[in-house]
């Protein structure tokens, strides 16, 4: 039987790679695995069946330190990402084979607008599943509270970032209470990390009237958790609002789109706050202040009103006063005519008694001729009061006369 070493072979293998790839070829894969070592870049490309995740396809690849020097900083300048697992990539690459070390493609450029597309292409996916599931609004519609005092923070407890936002809320003499729920905020532990954090805080949901997703102070490269699809889907349905505030200075990502309310920076995300809690002071002490001008106003009115009653009183008392006294005056009025009245009609009475009295006075009937008659010191005023032989004493005008009674007749 015929047969060759496994040197051999593996020459053939090398010479016939070599003579069909003398050239290099442009290839389209998804890297499955990427790190950095002494400046090189090694990866493991795969190839996966449409719309299933079967690895059709594997291959190691390398991107020697003199290209990756020159690739790096264009690749994620372009992109604004780093290379990493589960990125799509179109790689120029030459096609190397060792007897000793196997096969392998050597990476000599790469097209950026590619990934770019890829990177797009992804996140639109994404965008439109969110859509599709009716909870890309879902947290925007949550009513903010007016005074959002307290905070749960999901950030990295060493990152700048978390400090600024501290420091620029403890520059206002606003009161806050923030906890920090520490999370990875960059590259592939990232997604779960902050969806662990949010699981955590979720246990304390009454607790809390906002959620803070904050980054900065790390590379720029690292944001495409944030556009993670189940990341943005716990956002989405969280019973907080959520302010986003990752550090994106040119993109906008899945969880900007999601959150309730996307700034810039942390900082931002605290002046956010803070003008927050200005503009609910503005409105209280407008409030007060109105309040003070009712109170000022009601008093003002107050005053007039008693002002007026008391101008009333004085009026009403006034006229009483002068009321009664005219009635006084008239009742004062009245009782001198009745008492003047009555004097009238008792001299009148008197005047008329006088008269009757007069009449009858025996002084009166004697200076008309009349005389008066005693019989033993009684009057007589009938024949029977005396007898033949009494003796009598007349009174006459001007005197007296004795006689004595000789006779009578009837």
């Amino acid at each position: 039987m015929d047969s060759i070493s496994l040197s051999q072979l593996t020459a053939q293998i090398q010479e016939t790679l070599r003579q069909e790839f003398n050239r290099p070829v442009w290839i389209r894969a998804e890297i499955s695995e990427c790190r950095e070592n002494n400046g090189h870049c090694y990866l493991e490309l795969i190839e996966k069946e449409s719309n299933s995740d079967v690895i059709i396809a594997k291959s190691r690849a390398t991107i020697w330190a003199n290209t990756y020097r020159m690739l790096k900083p264009y690749f994620e300048g372009s992109t604004g990402q780093a290379l990493r697992s589960g990125m799509s990539v179109l790689v120029m690459v030459m096609v190397d084979f060792s007897g000793q070390y196997g096969f392998n493609l050597i990476i000599r450029d790469i097209d950026p607008t590619f990934t770019i597309g890829e990177m797009a292409a992804r996140r639109m996916e994404i965008i439109r599943q969110l859509e599709a599931d009716g909870v890309i609004d879902m947290n925007k519609q949550i009513a903010f509270p007016p005074l959002p005092q307290r905070l749960a923070i999901i950030s990295s407890s060493t990152a700048a970032g978390y400090d600024d936002f501290c420091n620029q809320l403890r520059s206002y003499s606003f009161a806050f209470y923030t906890k920090l729920f520490p999370a990875v905020m960059q590259g592939e532990q990232a997604e779960q990390s902050i969806i662990k954090a949010l699981e955590k805080i979720y246990s304390y949901v009454d607790f809390f009237d906002a959620v803070l997703i904050i980054r900065g102070g790390g590379a720029t490269t690292d944001l495409t958790c944030f556009d993670s699809y189940n990341l943005a889907l716990n956002c989405a349905q969280f019973p907080l609002p959520i302010i986003a505030g990752i550090g994106h200075t040119r993109d906008v990502s899945v969880l900007d789109m999601v959150a309730h309310t996307s700034v810039k920076t942390p900082t931002a995300a605290a002046e956010f706050l803070v003008n927050l809690m200005a503009e609910e002071e503005n409105n209280v002490n407008g409030i007060v202040e109105n309040i003070q001008k009712l109170i000022k106003n009601r008093i003002e009115n107050e005053n007039q009103q008693m002002d007026l009653i008391r101008y009333k009183i004085k009026q009403a008392v006034k006229a009483d006063v002068i009321k009664r006294n005219y009635q006084h005056d008239k009742y004062k009025i009245r009782l001198k005519n009745r008492v003047f009245n009555l004097i009238q009609s008792q001299q009148n009475q008197l005047r008329l008694l006088e008269n009757k009295i007069t009449i009858h006075s025996p002084v009166y009937l004697l200076k008309h001729g009349y005389t008066i008659t005693l019989v033993n010191g009684k009057r007589v005023t009938s024949i029977t009061d005396i007898s033949i032989g009494d003796k009598i004493k007349t009174f006459v005008a001007d005197g007296t006369f004795d006689s004595e009674v000789k006779n009578t007749s009837k």
